[in-house]
């Protein structure tokens, strides 16, 4: 959501949907992911009631668990009901830690939408005649991605480590709350592994992005 969001907010800079936009990124940086599930827990789930406030299914569910993925489960046992359930589950907590990635992404991608929006080049495409669209989709965006790409790698990071607080508000019984317990027992060796996991997930997405460098901009070869 945050790529399109900041393209919106490129293409009506200094308009009401630009401030709109950084409105919502400025907060979704400036609050931290406990506070901000804790504020989604009392006012969706205690005040309005919408959606339930831990967990990930229905414990009175008794559904016969294969491969750990709810959605997947529900679907592969044919009950919808526990489907929709599992995907209400689901909905705090993933605003809660998305919402600082989504901020910083859409943040980025104004600022480089803006920035190629000025080059030559797209002036150039524009007074020859060519749709807005196709400008947009192969001369601004083709170019903007760069940065772009480079802040999702950086995030993943942050995904991560925002899991273990985003599990311990909501009770997920995740990685990320399997950590905190480990670190309240001093079960050093679960840290360290998890540790381990985590920085070998952020080197791999790393260096899928810089493979991506090559495919999204065709200035950059790799020897």
């Amino acid at each position: 959501m945050g790529i399109p969001l900041g393209r919106l907010a490129a293409r009506h800079a200094q308009g009401w949907i630009d401030g709109l936009a950084t409105v919502i990124s400025l907060v979704g940086i400036s609050i931290p992911v406990f506070v901000l599930g804790l504020v989604f827990v009392h006012l969706f789930a205690v005040e309005l009631g919408w959606l339930p406030t831990q967990g990930r299914l229905d414990p009175r569910a008794g559904l016969d668990v294969r491969t750990n993925f709810m959605l997947v489960d529900t679907l592969l046992a044919g009950r919808f009901d526990l489907f929709v359930d599992a995907a209400r589950h689901l909905v705090l907590p993933a605003i809660a830690l998305g919402s600082i990635p989504l901020a910083i992404i859409a943040r980025i991608t104004r600022a480089s939408v803006l920035d190629v929006s000025n080059e030559d080049y797209v002036r150039t495409a524009r007074a020859k005649g060519l749709r807005e669209r196709r400008v947009d989709d192969r001369h601004i965006m083709r170019n903007a991605w760069l940065p772009v790409i480079t802040v999702i790698g950086l995030q993943v990071g942050g995904l991560l480590g925002g899991a273990v607080l985003t599990e311990s508000v909501f009770s997920w019984n995740g990685v990320g709350r399997w950590v905190v317990d480990a670190i309240g027992n001093r079960d050093y060796f679960v840290v360290q592994g998890t540790v381990l996991i985590f920085a070998l997930i952020f080197l791999a997405v790393n260096l899928a992005v810089d493979i991506g460098y090559a495919f999204l901009n065709p200035r950059i070869r790799y020897g």
